[in-house]
């Protein structure tokens, strides 16, 4: 059978392979299909309206996504190293599987989990670090019909909880310590204080990786390592999956404060992520492929796991951070492990360019050939660095555009195929349909100028989202119900003449931060926890490293207090409540926030003050009480 994926080739042929996908789209993907392994044939290949919304692809087909990530390989390249796994300190024990000892691994994991009483449809919540039992267990859930959801490791004990309810987990997986450059991570202890707010959780699995002192609770709480070690080497019969049956769900936050469960099903995701992956990277057969994204992220999952795995490709999965022990920790991954294809997110280039070129000098880097952005937009000057500094100028840089709700990539030049711009994601993938309307929802067909507007996309794509967990409603109404018939993005975007597009960042109430998206109302009603804060707005202001700022505007229901213990306890209490990535940057106590009649923060005034621009404040005629305007710009003042 043929497994990989007919690739572009040049941009003749991508722009004949893009209207062949917008012509006649279900020729289209009824011939990519053709390339993976399916139980049972698909009897109809889309059913879609964006109104509902509703949306099927390969409807009554059946299929597992992890016979097309492992088993199909193991006739032609069973003995390729399919994951390496790079610890957190260099010294300590490295470890390869092959595609065969993979799918082994996950056998095993699979075993255990049933043996635990996991079947077909139960939620998983897996909360751990970045080793290889995470990919095991992810993969072991999608073998034996079980629904996962990684929750970020950096997450709070509250955070784990509200993902938990959410998904009404019935099982948990985490590990007792995780390392993290120089920190310790007690996610075993952090679990337990989450489960305290929890009753749907039936057992907790346990991966001793430090073999640390921690908690056990019998029955409730399993020991993962002897369990395996009880398993002798099995056979675990992928279970058969239609083809909308949710393979996972992933959490990212919303501008109303409760994270959204966002769900992907099996077919359309699986087909989307070796899809893009091959054309995107332009993958050759056996390359080694380094993302350094976290598994709790959307980016984890369909760039480190699922795609590579796919496409028969050896995937780098590392446990550290990029300046631990040293600050050439990338670096000397690249070359111990010859890697081909490196992706990574603008924050992290950005806090390696402010280190200068000295920790790249050891390391010559010659196995590179692509390199990849991906998270958030990237700046110009950080951009040329990733390509002259890191690629040497011989490696093309794709500069990825998608969301966690995507599934995978949608805007993005093709390596070594595709022009190169710096900053801008260029030209739409074969199958999506992108369109800018300005904020009355009016398209904006404009192609003899530029134009800016709202990115939307007016037909589906197979790795769509399909709904929000537990809540269709807010599905339709966080992305369907601004335009008619139109998916927004929630971002802005620039489309120039050639038809190529530039992302400007959110156009809502969502942060980026270092690449992990935050909503303002989150983080407000974490602060709001803290016993003297009466209220609070959130903006995001631009940051040289990671790319948005947490500015925090704070009412107090005192004044006799030590500021500065004052302010440390409130960035502990919205650390406490979200993590360790919810660090507030400035945290600015004022006596009141500048609202309108209607009650609604005028964001765009507290972000003006953040930057330290006082003097172009716009309109300010609407607010109730336009004195406070004054008192904000007095308080801000002494950070300026």
């Amino acid at each position: 059978m043929k497994t990989s994926i007919p690739r572009i080739s040049s941009m003749a042929h991508y722009h004949e392979t893009y209207a062949q996908s917008i012509n006649h789209p279900e020729s289209f993907w009824h011939t990519i299909a053709q390339c993976f392994t399916w139980k049972t044939p698909y009897s109809k290949l889309l059913n879609w309206n964006f109104t509902e919304p509703h949306v099927h692809w390969f409807q009554d087909g059946t299929l597992n996504i992890t016979e097309n990530c492992l088993d199909r390989h193991l006739s032609t390249h069973a003995n390729r190293i399919a994951l390496i796994f790079e610890p957190n300190d260099p010294a300590s024990p490295r470890r390869s599987y092959t595609y065969k000892a993979l799918l082994q691994a996950v056998e095993n994991m699979a075993q255990v989990f049933s043996n635990a009483g996991i079947k077909k449809g139960d939620r998983v919540c897996i909360y751990m670090g970045m080793v290889p039992e995470l990919a095991i267990a992810v993969l072991a859930c999608a073998r034996m019909g079980a629904i996962h959801s990684v929750i970020f490791g950096g997450f709070s004990a509250q955070a784990v909880a509200d993902r938990i309810n959410d998904a009404a987990a019935t099982f948990v997986v985490t590990q007792d310590l995780a390392y993290r450059g120089a920190k310790h991570i007690p996610l075993k202890a952090i679990v337990d204080e989450a489960l305290v707010h929890c009753s749907s959780v039936k057992h907790v699995l346990v991966y001793q990786h430090a073999h640390s002192a921690y908690p056990f609770s019998e029955p409730r709480d399993i020991n993962l390592n002897k369990a395996l070690e009880s398993i002798q080497d099995t056979t675990f019969t992928a279970v058969e999956m239609q083809a909308e049956d949710p393979l996972f769900i992933l959490y990212t936050s919303g501008s109303t404060g409760k994270p959204k469960g966002v769900v992907h099903t099996t077919a359309g995701y699986m087909i989307w992520a070796q899809y893009t992956f091959e054309q995107v990277f332009q993958y050759r057969e056996g390359e080694v492929h380094f993302c350094t994204a976290d598994l709790g992220w959307i980016t984890g999952h369909t760039y480190l796991l699922y795609g590579p795995l796919l496409a028969g490709a050896t995937t780098v999965m590392f446990e550290g951070i990029p300046t631990h022990p040293h600050a050439g920790r990338f670096w000397e991954i690249i070359d111990t492990y010859g890697v081909n294809i490196f992706y990574t997110a603008p924050t992290a280039i950005r806090s390696l360019m402010a280190l200068g070129t000295e920790p790249l000098q050891p390391f010559n880097l010659n196995s590179l050939r692509v390199l990849g952005t991906v998270g958030e937009p990237i700046n110009e000057e950080a951009w040329n660095w990733y390509k002259k500094q890191v690629g040497k100028n011989k490696c093309p840089v794709v500069d990825t555009w998608w969301q966690t709700e995507t599934g995978g990539i949608l805007i993005s030049n093709l390596a070594g195929i595709g022009p190169e711009r710096a900053s801008w994601a260029t030209y739409p993938l074969p199958g999506v349909q992108p369109v800018l309307v300005n904020e009355h929802g009016h398209v904006l067909n404009s192609a003899n100028e530029t134009v800016q507007g709202n990115l939307c996309l007016q037909f589906p794509w197979p790795g769509i989202l399909r709904t929000t967990f537990g809540n269709h409603q807010r599905c339709r109404e966080n992305y369907f119900s601004m335009y008619a018939n139109l998916y927004f993005t929630g971002d802005g975007a620039y489309r120039d003449t050639n038809g190529m597009y530039r992302i400007t960042g959110r156009v809502d109430d969502v942060l980026n931060v270092s690449g992990h998206r935050l909503g303002t109302a989150e983080l407000e009603n974490a602060l709001n926890h803290h016993p003297l804060v009466v209220e609070s707005a959130v903006v995001g202001i631009p940051h040289d490293i990671k790319g948005t700022a947490i500015i925090a505007f704070v009412i107090c229901a005192a004044n006799n207090y030590n500021t500065t213990m004052l302010l440390t306890e409130i960035n502990a209490t919205l650390q406490h409540h979200i993590g360790a990535i919810a660090k507030a940057d400035k945290i600015i106590i004022v006596p009141g926030l500048p609202k309108t009649r209607s009650g609604k923060i005028m964001r765009r005034i507290l972000r003006k003050i953040a930057t330290g621009d006082f003097e172009n404040l716009g309109d300010t005629s609407t607010l109730v009480d336009s004195a406070v305007i004054s008192q904000l710009v007095d308080a801000a003042k002494i950070f300026y």
